[in-house]
Order: structure tokens, then C-alpha cells, then sequence
């Protein structure tokens, strides 16, 4: 697959507009390519192999398992991010990471990944951005969890994953394709899957969203974000912040249509 065609360039790209030198690195971290069965870790906590993936395609679920042998959901992975930059980072992993779906993933060692910063340092302050937005995002999980009430957290839930798949081109306002079941959104928002499954129910009612065989379908878009009091600047996709050094559009650019310099 050609760089600038990849859902990890197109993230990418809405922070550092690439130069072709710098899309034919990313290239070079697609060399590994696996595949990963659902229900399955690819990573998982106090692994100490220092590698990590990027999801080209699947969903997947980072979580912590307690010792009682509940779990919390701590993010979705979708095409486009990197799994387990933590685990090259830290000498150990510390969650686990289970796909949702089949996927497919390029395995990236912390040596391929030390080179391509070496060699283009946007490249790492790109990778620092998509780090900081993970971050971003966490953070709004928590307030999520502490202070929205159980309609609101869907509702900014289900806003987040459709903008996050839209900017690698996988979702428009109209809706997107969904794996998630009731049991892993319940893992995930602190709620059971009756409640769940209430909470859809009464979104579709309203007229906001209706999520039905895996497919998301917003019926109000906007009402959807008054009403979650969606603000989606965290997640920080207005066009790249650094530019590419030649002044004029870049290859991601030309394709995903993001603003110029």
C-alpha cells in the first residue's frame, strides 16, 4: 500500500503536512505486515518485546483486566493509530490490547521507530501529536465516566469515534460501520449491557442516533452534538500545525484534501 493512501498517513497528516521523503519512511514501518485473529492480545500487560503495531485495518480494544477479572475499556483502536507505543517506550507493557476484529497490523520495532525519527524528526513531533490526542481523548473518557450521565457518554462516544473515523476516511456525518457490541461499550462507559442497551434505545427514540447491525446512523447530527455538548478541538483535526518545508501542498495534502499551509 502506498504511504499517502494509508489511514496512519491520513492521522497523520492533520498534524504535520508529509513530505514525500517522509511518506516513503512510513512506508518503510508497513514492511512487517501481520495478522491477528479477533479475541486474541496482540499486546498484553507485563509483555517486555519491545515492539508495537500500526492498525491498518480492524478494530481493537486497549484495556486493563482487574483482579476480580472485570475489565475496563480504556480506548478503541481504529485504522490509522498506533498500538502500543507505550509497550516500546516502557521496559514493560502496561495494558492489554485485544482486537475486536480480525486485523491487520504492521509490526514496528523500537529500532525502526528511533530511525525514522533520526532520519525525519517531524516524523517523531507527528508522533508525539498522535500521542498527546490519545491522551486528549483519555482525558475526556474520565469526565465521561465521572460527570456526564449515561445518555450524554454514549452520545460523545459514539461523536468521537465517528469524527476520529472520518479523518482517515472511514465515516461521514451520516454514520459509520461499527463492531462494538453492548458488552463493549458497557466495559467502556462504567455501565452494564442493560443499561446499555436502555441508553440506545432511548437515543433512537429521541431521534439522535440509531446504532443497529454494526452500523451507526445519526438521524441529527447536530442535535447529537448539542445535546452530548460534543466539542471536538480536543481532538485537534483542523489541518496541519507544521507545514511541509516547501511551501506548497504536500502528496497527503492533494489526497485527503486537508487545508494547506
Amino acid at each position: 500500500m502506498i504511504a499517502p493512501h494509508t489511514p496512519f498517513a491520513r492521522k497523520l497528516g492533520a498534524f504535520v503536512a508529509l513530505s514525500d521523503m517522509e511518506l516513503q519512511l512510513l512506508d518503510q514501518l508497513h514492511s512487517r505486515r501481520r495478522f491477528f485473529p479477533a479475541r486474541q492480545d496482540m499486546i498484553y500487560e507485563g509483555q517486555i518485546e519491545r515492539s508495537a503495531y500500526i492498525l491498518a485495518s480492524g478494530w481493537v480494544c486497549s484495556y486493563k483486566l482487574l483482579p476480580g477479572g472485570t475489565r475496563q475499556v480504556v480506548d478503541f483502536q481504529i485504522p490509522g493509530d498506533f498500538l502500543g507505543l507505550r509497550s516500546v517506550l516502557f521496559r514493560k507493557a502496561d495494558h492489554n490490547i485485544e482486537p475486536i476484529t480480525r486485523v491487520q497490523a504492521s509490526e514496528v520495532q523500537v529500532c525502526d521507530l528511533l530511525e525514522a525519527v533520526n532520519t525525519a524528526p517531524r516524523l517523531g513531533a507527528a508522533l508525539l501529536w498522535a500521542a498527546s490526542r490519545d491522551e486528549a481523548m483519555v482525558v475526556e473518557h474520565l469526565v465521561g465516566i465521572g460527570r456526564r450521565d449515561a445518555k450524554q457518554r454514549m452520545a460523545h462516544l459514539l461523536l468521537e469515534l465517528g469524527a476520529r473515523l472520518k479523518l482517515v476516511g472511514l465515516a461521514s456525518n451520516d454514520g459509520y460501520t461499527c463492531p462494538l457490541t453492548q458488552y463493549l461499550l458497557a466495559d467502556a462507559l462504567g455501565l452494564s449491557a442493560v443499561h446499555v442497551n436502555r441508553v440506545l434505545r432511548e437515543l433512537r427514540e429521541d431521534g439522535l442516533v440509531t446504532f443497529q447491525q454494526s452500523k451507526v446512523t445519526f438521524g441529527d447530527f447536530d442535535g447529537m452534538v448539542a445535546f452530548s455538548k460534543f466539542d471536538r478541538h480536543y481532538l485537534d483535526h483542523d489541518g496541519p500545525l507544521m507545514t511541509w518545508p516547501g511551501g506548497g501542498p504536500s502528496s497527503i495534502q492533494m489526497l485527503t484534501g486537508l487545508p494547506g499551509p
